[in-house]
């Protein structure tokens, strides 16, 4: 008693089967975690270290070389990259794929331990080391709070984090782009200057009168008292009170000083919503926890808040990850429920409405199955994982089709259910399941792929394994059972269950093809060189655009613009998007972009001279003919800058489609490499658009000339006279003045509204006690030209050439023009060229998929080779592979899709439907040759080969129906294309192909035909 035939004699335990797929899938529908996009770990870490007054080299020489000589120690790390501004070292560290986020914990630690025993140069700030880069705030509002003041709005944003913290599965909520506060303290020069007071004198006078220090404790048998010191000045008033000790005087700052409280003049980042300014709310949920829960109780907390957030306050959606993942899993209903539909429909119209509730039953408990064990290995549903599922599907159906199938036929031709099944199962359950296998192995080299492309696609391996093997299980037990009690038993003798005009018609043209298999074979051998031809002509995308109606402008102006500057430009363009009927909202930032709203986002470094704006749009329809023409308006409204608008992509990646980098140690090369590289991607390819390089402009620095005789007489140092510059300035910083939490700057400065020059500025001596004009101490200032933005690369100064290219056109097209005229350029000794860019993103994910593929590959051909203990058949069903390019071809070239990644794991797909329909047929052949010797192969083929007829015209047709509701969405459009394309052409290699192929590999049989066939007649 075979497997099939149990499940009809013992039907407790296939119902119990069914039922616990059919209630254990409800339940894990409800309790899997839900996700947008597939959790991948972002294996990076930022040390930033400030080093004020060093330019950008030194920080580079004197900062960056050690830190990352000591990280470079660690075997962990796979690439060190910094970015060197003046007082600013970022240095992005990245770690090895084959580390997991339940490893790398212990590695930042290891990280920090480098990184504190490297010996940096006095004056450096020491390095802080942020490993929560990948953070995702994906639930994400602005606030607008017109009319309050800045105090109200740190005491709000307080307050509303410190709310949504208690909320239970919030990890963290992130605040940024709030007004801060400075206290000016701006002293009169002519009665400082006269009374000898010094600004070092301010400065530490007010250091001191609100520092923090420990007073010690009283400690006895009766217990401990702790002694604090007294409470600081926490009023401007109280610090304008503060005394200046001076020759035995003692002065109040307000003698001689204005104290204010305003608004920080040159702030880190400011942020408008349509048009208002704002501050950003992020809140990001627990790894553990389902984003769509935290979501709603978030949306909750903030309803039940309402009645105390002021009138006027307002928050502004910008994006609610839990909207859009509940959406999709809303949408993934529908689409189940369609394919689901579509399946009972089109069996019912060519195998009858029982063969139809048979099939489409055991494909809905194999579905719904696969949720249940999704839910036990903790497996989100996402992106990713729901496509799996209908990636699957085609496949999933054919199992049950062709179990059903010979049920059905032996069940009419007067056979009893038990005989049916056992008859059906035992012919077919080997060859299905090494077809399985196979199907599952086909994406393999994927989901265990070790880079970020393979965990971000590990859910697609592991929800089609899954899905894969349960349909094979339910094939030979719930289908039986089902067409035991819907399939109707026949009498023996009943008429041929192949003789309709379909099966005779197929009969026909397939005899035709095997006589003239000669012809037949050269003839499928040109169709594939012609369509691989025209494969190359497909365009070449990595990951397609993203389906939620998000675009993204960077603007950037020439190095050393203020933040000020950026800010004016971005309200020009603020404005003309809000004149678009559109655009539903434009939230702007300038000096820095948004928080890590979505995995996948990504933002340039922090500069003051650029900025971003995300653009949220009714649908994705309005981006493209938006963008046209906001590039118009950027191009005559704002010609001092560079503009770019991008949309969103779908998985890991980001940065330019373009990038070349060369490497090499002196700056004046690089910079002159660089220009080379930028004038011949331009002159390769007409698609390049604003090239531009990451060093960006050289900028105009101002330097005094030491008089060094001069200055040494009157006891006047270097320092000093860089600490008049600042105090003349942006000032110095004296300390800090508690609000709360809050510790607002405190800042000793010139003001303003004197408008002296550096000539009017005057050096307090120390050792002399007096002021000495600053014009006595140097011998004037120089402006220089100066590299403000330094990169390098594993050590290495690395300058980056990066392009956008035109809309339509994919980076895949445009690489392909420029790439040998870059190659060609003559370099230095000791310097190298390297792509990255969309070209490197690809070549490393393909370098991963080639270490997982042979082995794959193996796996597969291993199994087609045991399935059969010979090489023949296997060698046919392989033979059919590459020929399932020949429908992909021409489908992606006739609706004008790019190849994508998706639609590579739509071609493994069809690979594996394609294998599996093979395998089944072959095996056929071989059964029917085995069971009618005296057959003719000719008439073995035939036979076998109609008798596969519906079951794989049914699979196809349902897969490629099914594959309908897909076209609609971005990410998987160019998938669905392949399969609908290639399954129909591969339809016809199954059916002709193959046993073409058989016919002309089994030479005896063929010879033994044609020597029959004489006779015969």
């Amino acid at each position: 008693m075979n497997v099939a035939s149990a499940s009809i004699s013992r039907p407790v335990q296939t119902w119990i089967i069914m039922l616990i797929c059919m209630f254990g899938g409800i339940w894990g529908f409800f309790n899997l975690g839900r996700l947008e996009d597939p959790a991948f770990t972002i294996k990076t870490a930022v040390v930033v270290t400030q080093y004020p007054g060093a330019d950008a080299r030194q920080v580079a020489r004197e900062v960056s070389e050690p830190l990352e000589s000591e990280i470079q120690k660690m075997s962990e790390v796979r690439e060190i990259r910094s970015m060197n501004q003046p007082g600013l070292s970022w240095i992005t560290v990245d770690m090895q794929d084959q580390f997991d986020g339940a490893e790398l914990p212990e590695i930042w630690t290891k990280l920090r331990n480098r990184v504190n025993s490297a010996r940096l140069p006095s004056g450096a700030a020491h390095p802080f080391v942020n490993d929560g880069f990948g953070d995702v705030y994906g639930i994400y509002y602005a606030v607008t709070a017109p009319g309050y003041s800045d105090a109200e709005i740190h005491q709000l944003s307080t307050f509303l984090r410190r709310e949504l913290l208690t909320v239970q599965g919030v990890a963290d909520v992130n605040v940024s782009g709030l007004p801060e506060e400075v206290i000016y303290v701006e002293p009169d020069l002519e009665i400082t200057t006269n009374l000898g007071v010094s600004p070092g004198a301010i400065t530490q006078a007010i250091a001191d009168s609100n520092s923090v220090t420990d007073g010690g404790s009283l400690q006895s048998v009766n217990g401990r008292t702790l002694i604090q010191g007294p409470t600081g000045s926490d009023t401007v008033s109280e610090i304008a009170g503060l005394a200046v000790g001076l020759g035995g005087q003692v002065l109040n700052l307000f003698d001689f000083s204005q104290v204010s409280r305003s608004r920080e003049e040159t702030p880190d980042i400011m942020i408008r919503h349509n048009g208002v300014s704002a501050f950003t709310l992020g809140i990001a949920g627990l790894a553990s926890e389902n984003i769509v829960e935290v979501g709603h109780r978030a949306d909750a907390k903030l309803a039940q808040l309402a009645p105390q957030i002021p009138v006027g306050v307002d928050l502004h959606p910008i994006y609610q990850q839990h909207i859009v993942v509940e959406n999709a899993s809303n949408d993934f209903l529908v689409n189940l429920a369609m394919s689901v539909s579509i399946v009972v429909i089109v069996l019912a119209l060519f195998m009858g409405w029982r063969a139809a509730v048979v099939v489409g039953m055991t494909l809905l408990l194999t579905v719904v199955g696969t949720l249940f064990f999704m839910a036990i290995f903790a497996i989100e549903m996402e992106r990713i994982s729901l496509g799996a599922l209908i990636i699957a599907m085609g496949m999933l159906v054919d199992n049950a089709i062709v179990v059903a199938e010979g049920m059905q036929i032996s069940m009419r031709r007067g056979m009893n259910s038990r005989k049916a099944a056992e008859d059906a199962a035992g012919k077919t359950q080997i060859p299905l399941l090494g077809a399985t296998v196979i199907g599952i192995m086909a994406f393999a080299g994927i989901g265990l792929s070790s880079d970020a492309t393979g965990e971000f696609l590990f859910s697609l391996f592991a929800v089609i394994a899954i899905s894969l093997m349960l349909s094979w299980i339910l094939a030979l037990t719930v289908t039986p059972i089902l067409g035991h009690y819907f399939f109707r038993q026949g009498t023996a003798g009943s008429d041929d269950a192949y003789d309709g005009v379909m099966f005779r018609a197929y009969a026909g043209l397939l005899r035709l093809c095997l006589r003239i298999w000669w012809l037949i074979i050269p003839g499928l051998l040109a169709i594939t060189v012609v369509c691989f031809a025209m494969f190359g002509q497909v365009k070449q995308q990595f990951f397609p655009d993203s389906n939620t109606p998000l675009f993204f402008v960077h603007y950037k102006l020439a190095q050393g613009a203020s933040i000020h500057e950026t800010s004016r430009d971005l309200e020009v363009l603020e404005n003309w998007l809000a004149d678009q009927e559109d655009v539903v909202s434009s939230t702007a930032y300038a000096g820095q972009g948004a928080a890590r709203f979505m995995l996948t986002y990504q933002a340039e470094d922090p500069n003051p001279s650029y900025g971003h704006i995300i653009v949220r749009t009714q649908t994705i329809n309005e981006i493209a003919p938006l963008i046209a023409e906001m590039e118009a308006f950027a191009a005559a409204a704002l010609p001092q800058g560079e503009f770019r608008a991008k949309r969103l992509a779908f998985g890991p990646g980001g940065g330019d489609p373009i990038q070349v980098r060369f490497s090499g140690s002196d700056p004046d090369v690089l910079r002159d490499l660089a220009d080379q590289a930028g004038a011949l991607l331009q002159a390769s390819s007409a698609d390049i658009v604003a090239p531009r390089v990451d060093w960006r402009e050289m900028e105009q620095v101002l330097r005094p000339i030491y008089a060094t005789e001069r200055a040494q007489e009157a006891g006047i140092t270097r320092d000093d006279i860089t600490n008049s510059m600042r105090f003349a300035t942006e000032g110095i910083d004296a300390g800090v003045y508690r609000e709360g939490e809050r510790q607002i700057p405190i800042i000793v400065r010139v003001s303003p509204e004197d408008e002296l020059s550096f000539a009017d500025q005057v050096i307090f001596s120390t050792s002399g006690q007096s002021y000495v004009p600053f014009d006595q101490v140097v011998e004037g200032l120089r402006f220089e030209a100066q590299n403000t933005l330094v990169m390098r690369r594993d050590r290495v100064l690395t300058i980056t050439v990066g392009a956008d290219v035109t809309k339509g056109v994919t980076a895949a097209q445009v690489q392909a023009e420029v790439q040998q005229a870059i190659e060609e350029m003559p370099l230095p000794a000791g310097y190298k060229m390297e792509w990255g860019g969309e070209y490197e993103s690809s070549s490393d994910a393909q370098a991963s998929l080639a270490q997982q593929l042979p082995l794959s590959l193996l796996i597969m051909v291993l199994i087609s080779v045991l399935l059969f203990n010979a090489l023949r058949q296997p060698l046919i069903i392989w033979l059919l592979v590459p020929m399932s390019v020949n429908g992909v071809a021409l489908a992606l070239l006739g609706t004008g899709m790019p190849f994508t990644f998706t639609a590579l794991l739509g071609l493994l797909s069809l690979s594996g439907m394609l294998i599996k329909n093979g395998i089944v047929l072959v095996e056929e052949i071989d059964l029917i040759r085995a069971a009618k010797p005296q057959q003719l192969q000719f008439d073995s083929i035939v036979e076998a080969s109609t008798s596969r007829l519906r079951p794989v015209i049914l699979a196809a047709a349902t897969t490629i129906l099914g594959m309908l509701p897909l076209i609609w969405d971005a990410f998987f459009q160019s998938m669905a294309v392949t399969i609908m394309g290639g399954l129909a052409f591969a339809s016809i290699l199954t059916l002709i192909a193959a046993p073409v192929f058989y016919h002309a590999f089994f030479r005896k049989g063929r010879r033994e035909g044609a020597a029959a066939a004489p006779v015969a007649a």
